[in-house]
């Protein structure tokens, strides 16, 4: 056992290097790695989460599963994800980022192709959850590894830029995966995925490095001499614990996992049953459907790097005030979407207004404003606290959800016919209140 535990370790502090040059060498070299491998690693692993969405047509139409179950499955995916961004926030401060982040990529692949060959709810519903287990390190570790490799006045738009990940995982799945199955059947919307998903373990190991001291190289705070403020030079690495404990004295920390949570109560209402709903209520292909939600993510992609730039340039590096901007925008994308002309054009438009809005809202809500006012050292426990209460609501929503859309579904002479009302308020009223919320937070201090 103590074997394993030093395999995950973090690597230990090397002779500190002297040479301006080299450590600038190092730094440029190392830092540009690590934002391609939490980057686009986890992008292209996020596609082995967003699968499920994609298949629930053909798995309805096919009588493998109702919607009562896909909304069990699903929810099974976000509690324990939301288990997950805790546990795992927590472990990420505490272990090596490049052995354990590239060992959960490859778990969650291996879910992936297992679920491919599942018919059964209860078999369904334990590998699904299992795969939220192993997914829900990507984002603690992501960030852990962003936090001490960029500083404090780069780190927004340096997040901004690894938030494209969440677009890139949702345009391939909604493009990539979506061709798949519609060619191949729903098994290759969880097969393609997974084999993808094992190149990336791979490649991520090879391209990730630990904390800069394993090096011999600087704090990045001490690098850029960029602080918030200043803290004791002999806080070591027992007192991390503590300071993880006392980010749950912090209000402020409470009211953001709330107005994150009901955020993604509508960020994931969109990603998984937004196919269904364009398919059933618009009448577009799955074809159609993958391609409008993948404009939605490629306007995310230009959001998530927007928001980093404009709250880092514009504010000062100050978070509530793009929050409300971007906001405004998701509410009006989802008004004109769900309520608007039933014409492409105006689709288009809609969905580009709530990618733009929607993921600058979870570049902010779901990790930055967090790691903003807290400690930068427990960096990964701040995203654990969030990351809970974050896919709690994802959980809630799937569930909700898939019982409000089959309350709304009635078959005359075998032909389905859906309800989406009551749903699409559910997922309005949430975007509304997580405004609301994040408002709230407007003058919370920030800590180096």
């Amino acid at each position: 056992m103590a074997g394993i535990f030093n395999l995950f370790a973090p690597l230990p502090a090397t002779a500190p290097l002297t040479d301006k040059s080299e450590i600038d060498r190092l730094y440029k070299r190392h830092r540009l790695r690590v934002m391609l491998a939490i980057t686009l690693g986890y992008g292209i692993i996020y596609t082995c989460r967003l699968a499920l969405g994609l298949v629930k047509k053909p798995l309805i139409d096919n009588g493998i599963f109702t919607p009562d179950d896909l909304g069990l499955i699903g929810s099974a995916l976000f509690y324990a994800y939301a288990i997950g961004k805790l546990t795992n926030g927590f472990l990420a401060d505490h272990v090596n980022i490049k052995r354990v982040l590239a060992l959960f990529f490859l778990m969650t692949a291996l879910c992936n192709i297992a679920m491919g060959f599942v018919g059964a709810v209860g078999a369904a519903v334990l590998i699904w959850g299992l795969n939220g287990w192993f997914q829900s390190f990507g984002a603690p570790g992501s960030v852990v590894a962003m936090t001490h490799w960029f500083s404090n006045h780069e780190r927004g738009r340096m997040y901004g830029i690894w938030s494209t990940a969440h677009s890139i995982g949702e345009g391939l799945t909604f493009l990539v995966v979506g061709s798949l199955v519609a060619l191949l059947g729903w098994r290759a919307g969880f097969w393609g995925p997974g084999l993808i998903g094992l190149a990336v373990a791979l490649v991520s190991w090879r391209l990730l490095q630990d904390r800069p001291a394993s090096l011999g190289l600087p704090t990045v705070a001490d690098w850029k001499n960029d602080h918030y403020e200043s803290t004791s030079p002999t806080q070591g690495a027992a007192s991390v614990f503590r300071t993880q404990i006392a980010i749950l004295k912090l209000p402020a920390v409470w009211v953001l996992a709330l107005a994150s949570a009901t955020n993604y109560v509508t960020r994931y209402a969109i990603n998984s049953w937004g196919v269904l709903y364009l398919q059933e209520d618009r009448g577009l292909t799955l074809p159609e459907a993958g391609t409008l939600l993948m404009i939605s993510t490629l306007a995310g992609i230009a959001g998530a790097i927007a928001y980093g730039f404009v709250s880092d340039k514009f504010f000062n590096a100050k978070r509530p005030p793009a929050n409300l901007v971007f906001a405004l925008m998701e509410i009006a994308g989802l008004l004109l979407l769900f309520y608007g002309p039933d014409s492409m054009p105006v689709m288009v438009i809609a969905v580009l207004l709530f990618g733009l809005g929607m993921t600058g809202l979870v570049t902010a809500l779901g990790g930055l404003f967090a790691v903003d006012i807290c400690p930068k050292r427990v960096a990964g426990a701040a995203m654990g606290v969030i990351g809970v209460f974050s896919y709690i609501g994802a959980a809630v929503q799937e569930h909700v959800s898939g019982i409000l859309i089959n309350d709304g579904m009635t078959i005359t002479e075998g032909v389905r016919h859906y309800d989406f009302d009551a749903v699409i308020l559910f997922w309005i009223g949430s975007s509304v209140l997580s405004t609301l919320l994040a408002a709230s937070l407007w003058r919370t201090r920030l800590r180096d």
